[in-house]
């Protein structure tokens, strides 16, 4: 029996019912899917992930990767190579490729849809097929030359990496030191260190271009200097692919980690024993603007799998809760010959169940409503709408640390204390994936910048460099909605004042980051509170979203037939939510507006 169960008929309610795509399908950009074939679509990789892709999860993990110091050669299970296969053989790659080269053109909301169920069955296939993605970059930003290696990628199927991170520099990207030196023929030489490089290398594929950040000879301090790089594996024939000599860039190691063992996590070196050869990509020095194409993919891929992996661990929670009899009913539990129930029927399991529930379906709604503004943001680029279009993306923007770092926080942190917990000492064994989720999901919280990270980047740079006006214009649609009473008033009320409270955070900490201009000190209280802010953003949305899915609830309730469950379902989220989370807002308001900068006047030795 497969380890994961797609949840499609709560994806399918997402897309169409709340978020209205079925609106944009079969129409300009999307004239090829419509809801038929979309929902054609998840069907077809619902079979997929929960056969072909989950087969080999488990095995995965418990063999890991391979690596071969001699040659820094890369080797994954058999049984994941036939799982990756099966990704590919399906055509499911064309998702990613541009139109030019074979790709297919579908809405964004349906393509993480679809990812959604590749990352919750089996992660490192959808991590280890992002080459596809990756050439979509280096055809839109790459000159002539670099678009024909963009088409090789895709034709020959070709993987790729993102190279950030340094020993030493860590997420201080504008402290790397790796360096390019310009040759008389055009190209580049690069030598330098990169760590903890996803899929850095693998036997699933001949080569593998590696899009590096490093230095330009004569480029500045920070991140104004580095300069983006194609380097290939192996050198190939611009024009066929054929695979010439082995490049200067190697793995030098694989780490050993707690979770996600066939994703190979590797050191790399480039240049250390014969040149690395790069291609400057675009023939311009714009390495940061350029590498946060790829960045804003990989965190969105990042919070859907995580979110994906909630969704999991809730399942098989849910599934085990219904068969594992242990205890009598609390209402006669004195009584000792009275009848073991299942555990669904014990008060706190039936609340961490509803926990699981509640976040998982919001926060699936939450990746969806971003990539719903993903389709919006396509539109208006096609249609010449540059007003909507900068709106949108601004909205886009200010989602993607949302869906990333609360959704991968949540997640984690409800994998191990709910999920987990159902299944009492059984979780703690193997006899169960969800030990495996727990351990696959840490890395979520730590991936493309950490949680801390994630909310500095949300409140400094969208929230304050955009002067308020995108979280503005979200707060004022959720406020119109929470003053529109109707069957969940009550609720909408609740999300009213959670919402003022959210306000009030944002004030208080807008108020100290200004007043850190004439007193330096006073940005540690910023610091000290802007994940905090971060969460209690993603519990707004989250409750929003909730409450707008049992308004539709109740509407299809009354002829329903055998979807009666899941509306009342649905209705039962939303509520629970509401009533157990919503009020810690207004907690985190009293605890930010007492907050003081005194932690960091604190002796380093006193911790």
């Amino acid at each position: 029996m497969s380890h994961y169960i797609a949840n499609l008929r709560d994806i399918e309610f997402c897309l169409f019912d709340l978020l209205g795509r079925d609106a944009v399908m079969g129409t300009s950009l999307y004239s090829d899917v419509d809801r038929d074939t979309a929902m054609g679509m998840l069907e077809e990789m619902k079979r997929l992930c929960e056969n072909d892709l989950a087969e080999s999860f488990i095995e995965g993990d418990r063999l890991g990767t391979q690596f071969n110091k001699s040659t820094g050669d890369v080797t994954v299970p058999a049984s994941f190579k036939k799982s990756y296969e099966a990704y590919i053989n399906g055509e499911w790659w064309r998702l990613d490729a541009p139109v030019d080269l074979g790709g297919m053109k579908i809405p964004p909301s349906v393509r993480w849809a679809i990812a959604e169920m590749v990352l919750g069955s089996n992660p490192a296939i959808h991590i280890y097929a992002s080459g596809y993605a990756f050439a979509h970059v280096a055809y839109v930003l790459g000159t002539p030359e670099q678009k024909k290696i963009a088409k090789l990628m895709i034709d020959r199927h070709w993987g790729a990496t993102m190279q950030l991170t340094e020993p030493d520099a860590g997420s201080d990207v504008g402290a790397g030191r790796s360096k390019a030196v310009q040759q008389a023929d055009g190209t580049w030489h690069i030598t330098g260190t990169k760590r903890f490089i996803t899929s850095g290398d693998a036997d699933l594929y001949e080569n593998i271009v590696h899009f590096v950040l490093a230095r330009r000879e004569g480029g500045g301090p920070g991140t104004k200097g580095l300069s983006l790089f194609l380097i290939p594996k192996f050198m190939f024939n611009h024009e066929t692919g054929e695979l010439g000599k082995r490049n200067g860039v190697y793995v030098t190691n694989v780490e050993h980690k707690m979770g996600l063992n066939v994703s190979s996590t590797c050191e790399m070196n480039l240049g250390e024993h014969e040149p690395a050869v790069g291609y400057l990509l675009g023939e311009v020095h714009e390495g940061i603007a350029q590498m946060f194409k790829v960045i804003e993919f990989a965190r969105m891929m990042v919070g859907t799998k995580a979110i994906a992996t909630l969704s999991a661990g809730y399942q098989q929670a849910l599934s085990y809760a219904k068969v594992r009899v242990q205890g009598g009913d609390m209402k006669v539990m004195n009584d000792k010959a009275s009848p073991r129930v299942t555990i669904i029927h014990h008060p706190d399991v039936r609340r961490s169940l509803m926990v699981q529930k509640s976040y998982s379906e919001g926060m699936r709604a939450l990746v969806l409503y971003t990539a719903s503004i993903q389709d919006e943001i396509e539109l208006a680029e096609r249609a010449g709408d540059t007003d909507r279009l900068a709106d949108m993306i601004a909205r886009n923007d200010l989602l993607l640390p949302v869906v990333k770092g609360y959704g991968s926080e949540k997640s984690w942190t409800l994998l191990g204390t709910e999920s987990l917990q159902t299944f009492g000492g059984s979780g703690f064994t193997q006899d169960w994936p969800i030990e495996q989720y727990v351990r696959d999901a840490k890395i979520d919280t730590l991936y493309e910048g950490t949680t801390a990270i994630q909310g500095l980047d949300f409140f400094f740079r969208k929230i304050v460099k955009d002067g308020g006006r995108a979280i503005g214009l979200l707060g004022k649609e959720i406020q119109k909605f929470a003053e529109s009473g109707g069957v969940h008033a009550e609720e909408k009320a609740a999300l009213f004042t959670a919402l003022g409270n959210l306000n009030g955070i944002i004030s208080v900490l807008i108020g100290h980051a200004m007043e850190s201009q004439e007193h330096p000190e006073e940005i540690y209280t910023v610091g000290l509170n802007t994940s905090r802010c971060l969460m209690a953003v993603g519990d707004i949305i989250t409750a929003w979203l909730l409450i707008r899915q049992a308004d539709i609830a109740v509407e299809k309730l009354p002829t329903a037939g055998k979807d009666a469950d899941f509306y009342t379902g649905k209705i039962a989220s939303a509520k629970f939510f509401v009533i157990n989370f919503l009020p810690q807002i207004a907690a985190d308001r009293v605890i930010v507006e007492a907050t003081t900068g005194s932690i960091m006047d604190i002796p380093e030795n006193a911790f």
